[in-house]
């Protein structure tokens, strides 16, 4: 939790929102999808994401369209400036995580850290699990 609140601080003040980013992250690692279906991988709620998509509509981030396969669904997706921003955030964040493991970690440390690093992105994207 420490170093995901020193890696907020490193965010510039005036950039998409924390949960803005995290939508434009999963609609750029998954593709287009319908605003249901973003819902459930953003484990949010339909009202919470609606105002979400109003907003990164509005910034000119995320774009709806009509499906090829099936003309009646709208499927989300984000546009070259909401690729950008992701882009950015990222480059600035990876910038500040490099520069900080090379001067605080040692190579052993490091090779260590990117080892367990795969194993905590598993960890991210599987699907509930019920005891």
């Amino acid at each position: 939790m420490a170093l995901g609140r020193r890696l907020r601080a490193a965010r510039p003040a005036a950039g998409v929102n924390l949960s803005g980013l995290s939508l434009l992250g999963t609609l750029a690692r998954r593709g287009p999808m319908p605003a249901a279906q973003l819902a459930q991988a953003e484990r949010l709620q339909p009202q919470s994401l609606t105002r979400l998509i109003a907003a990164l509509e509005r910034d000119g981030l995320i774009e709806r369209h009509r499906s090829d396969a099936d003309r009646r669904a709208l499927l989300i997706a984000p546009t070259p400036a909401g690729r950008a921003a992701l882009a950015e955030e990222i480059r600035i964040r990876q910038a500040w995580l490099d520069r900080a493991m090379h001067s605080a970690l040692s190579a052993e440390e490091r090779r260590t850290l990117a080892m367990a690093a795969e194993g905590m992105m598993k960890l991210a994207q599987a699907e509930d699990v019920q005891p």
